[in-house]
């Protein structure tokens, strides 16, 4: 019994996950709010260095000690090779090396509050198949205040039904949380590298595998913007790309028929990007825009078949659902909403956003 007590007593229960490339600048704020956790239980950091050039490493292993006296082990791992492996191999290598039933993950740049890791181990205790986020407070403050309002005002259906539109998971990496039995059911981060949106891709998975995503209604990150973020190495294309097949898969693949909500650009773009199967369920384009009306139709110019496909183009009050919505969020000053409310219209079974 005594060397099981032991035992017990030395399972880590939490593991914060953190992937570091030249870090150097924020470091030390970011490990002194680990730190300072609130949690009571056992916890590790467990961190990869991606091959960075500055002092990122000596400045982790003189954080080293102060964690050990604080009874949380830090875990320390990287390689010197002067080519990053990118993220998803570096969060890989951190989940790797670490044991603890939940992980926390947290980029090198972000400061978590103290009560971060005991509420979101209690939410993913509570619903061990899902991602948990949490609410996040923007650093410099107004630097991308519609994705920031996005994230923190999403209803807990939005985070399921708006996880096809530009702003990526409904939920953000830097927030994320869950347990050690989910992340190795969903699979690994992709380890594709620069450029690659590993974070998009493990969320479409965990969706694919039954998945739920839960927000703790709390801000418990501080979310710091900067030009050298990972986020702006993915181009916008390839994200576009992942977007449309998994709408496809998930959505238009249960249609019949559908409408596409914007007859300009980004409605265009869309249908130009479906499948020939799902073009042919577009039944018409709606719009506002009195001219776009006027004209009648959409010919698709690019087409191979002939006669070339011509979709008609009505006003939103003479179309019918369902609508893929290509028309940005929260840029209408109300009027896109206010619209789809006019037509008694539920957001996930009469239409889904995707700009």
């Amino acid at each position: 019994f005594c060397s099981l007590s032991i035992l017990i007593c030395c399972v880590v229960v939490q593991s914060v996950i953190m992937p570091v490339f030249n870090a150097s600048d924020w470091l030390d704020e970011c490990l002194q709010a680990i730190l300072e956790q609130d949690f009571l239980d056992r916890m590790e950091l467990s961190v990869y260095d991606d091959g960075s050039t500055d002092n990122s490493r000596e400045l982790l292993e003189r954080w080293r000690q102060r964690f050990e006296d604080r009874g949380r082990p830090m875990l320390i791992s990287g390689h010197s090779s002067s080519s990053p492996r990118g993220v998803g191999f570096a969060k890989n290598q951190a989940v790797r090396q670490s044991s603890g039933r939940f992980l926390c993950f947290q980029d090198a740049d972000d400061i978590m509050r103290p009560q971060r890791v005991r509420l979101q181990y209690e939410a993913a205790a509570a619903n061990p198949t899902a991602i948990v986020g949490c609410k996040v407070c923007r650093v410099p403050e107004g630097s991308t205040e519609r994705y920031t309002r996005w994230i923190n005002s999403l209803s807990p259906e939005q985070l399921l039904t708006q996880v096809y539109t530009s702003h990526g998971p409904t939920v953000i990496m830097p927030t994320w949380f869950c347990s050690r039995d989910w992340f190795e059911k969903v699979g690994l981060f992709n380890e594709g590298g620069k450029g690659i949106p590993e974070d998009l891709l493990f969320f479409y998975q965990s969706l694919r595998r039954g998945g739920h995503v839960i927000r703790v209604d709390e801000c418990l990150l501080v979310y710091r913007y900067h030009e050298h973020a990972a986020t702006h190495s993915v181009l916008e294309e390839t994200i576009w790309s992942h977007r449309v097949h998994f709408l496809q898969e998930r959505v238009l693949s249960q249609w019949e028929s559908f409408t596409v909500w914007n007859a300009g650009k980004q409605g265009r773009r869309l249908y130009r990007s479906l499948s020939a199967t799902n073009q042919k369920k577009v039944k018409a384009f709606c719009d506002v825009d009195e001219n776009k009306i006027q004209k009648g139709f959409y010919t698709y110019e690019e087409s191979k078949e002939r006669p070339k496909p011509r979709i008609p183009v009505l006003h939103f009050t003479n179309a019918s659902p369902p609508f893929i919505v290509c028309v940005k969020l929260d840029m209408t000053q109300g009027v896109l909403e206010g619209n789809l409310r006019s037509l008694q219209l539920k957001e996930g079974v009469h239409y889904y956003h995707f700009s």
